[in-house]
């Protein structure tokens, strides 16, 4: 089916406007003071890349304790791909992780990630789409998107709902043969809000936002 102009324009804008959103500094300080028991107090950096790194919309990611930030306990690189009706992240793990810890905070450590540093996680791209002020996203079906944990393999349910300031994010690892819960909140969804934008950065390489 042919995409009207209009259409395909909305799509594109949908894809910027979630970059956008999703370009900044993240921190669940509340949830977690109110809730100190349930919930550790942690960051979510999501820094653009370079336009020529994937030529397009890309990003770095880490997740780190606030008392630990230069050991992230999780990064990635991301690349954002519009399929019409539905954003689509593609997420790639880094070969040498440790290298690159703190380039969510430090532009010189973010330069020296190239392409070539980065492998792709096949079953573990995260589908999104918009609703209203919202983009909700989950990973793509199939139940393949495998991580090994306690000696046990299980596959990832992620479930993330992104609007202009806040992001909710509930991640759970489940038994491949019993559909038990292995790792992951039991508590509920994190819930973070934006403490910085890096929104300018995407506007200096791509006049996105």
């Amino acid at each position: 089916m042919t995409i009207a102009a209009s259409d395909s324009n909305t799509k594109s804008s949908d894809l910027l406007t979630l970059a956008c959103w999703m370009a900044g500094d993240f921190s669940n300080q509340k949830q977690s003071f109110a809730n100190p028991q349930l919930f550790a107090h942690i960051h979510i950096f999501f820094r653009p890349l370079p336009f020529e790194f994937f030529s397009g919309v890309g990003f770095y990611s880490e997740q780190a304790y606030d008392h630990d930030l230069w050991t992230p306990y999780r990064q990635g690189v991301h690349r954002l791909v519009d399929l019409g009706d539905r954003i689509y992240i593609e997420n790639y793990s880094l070969k040498d992780p440790i290298l690159y810890a703190g380039a969510g905070r430090e532009l010189d450590i973010l330069k020296t990630i190239t392409p070539q540093s980065i492998e792709r996680r096949y079953n573990c791209s995260m589908v999104f789409i918009r609703e209203s002020e919202m983009f909700r996203g989950s990973v793509e079906p199939g139940n393949q998107c495998l991580i090994p944990r306690n000696g046990r393999q299980t596959y990832l349910v992620s479930e993330v709902e992104i609007t202009e300031h806040t992001w909710i994010s509930l991640d759970k690892g489940m038994d491949i043969e019993t559909h038990e819960q292995i790792w992951g909140s039991t508590a509920g969804p994190l819930q973070f809000e934006k403490r910085e934008s890096f929104a300018d950065e995407l506007n200096a390489v791509t006049a996105l936002c």
